[in-house]
C-alpha cells in the first residue's frame, strides 16, 4: 500500500474554488479501483491548511489515478489557489 500526504496552503479569498475543486477530485478519485482511501482535511489551528491523505493499493493505481481527466483537471489549476507551493510526502506501507 502506497500512502500520500499533500499539503495545500490557500489563499484565503480562493478558498470557496480551492473547496469545490477538491470535493470534485475526491469524489472521482474514490472511484477508482486501485485507490483504499482518499480525504482531505483543513488543520484546526492553521485556517486554509489542508492535508490530502491518500491510500493506493499500489504504485500501478497512483499512475492510473495520474491520468485520469479529474487529476489532471485539479493539478492544471491548483497553483492559482495556493499561497504557497504543494508539499507532498509518499510512504510505503504494510498492513499487519
Amino acid at each position: 500500500m502506497i500512502i500520500i500526504h499533500a499539503y495545500f496552503k490557500v489563499d484565503p479569498d480562493q478558498r470557496n474554488e480551492f473547496l469545490e475543486m477538491a470535493g470534485k477530485v475526491t469524489k472521482h478519485s474514490k472511484a477508482e479501483e486501485g485507490n483504499i482511501t482518499y480525504q482531505y482535511y483543513e488543520h484546526p489551528e492553521q485556517p486554509n491548511t489542508f492535508v490530502f491523505v491518500e491510500k493506493w493499493k499500489d504504485q500501478t493505481a497512483i499512475q492510473i489515478h495520474e491520468e485520469t481527466s479529474h487529476f489532471k483537471g485539479f493539478v492544471s489549476k491548483v497553483d492559482k489557489f495556493l499561497c504557497e507551493p504543494l508539499q507532498a510526502e509518499l510512504f510505503e506501507a504494510s498492513i499487519l
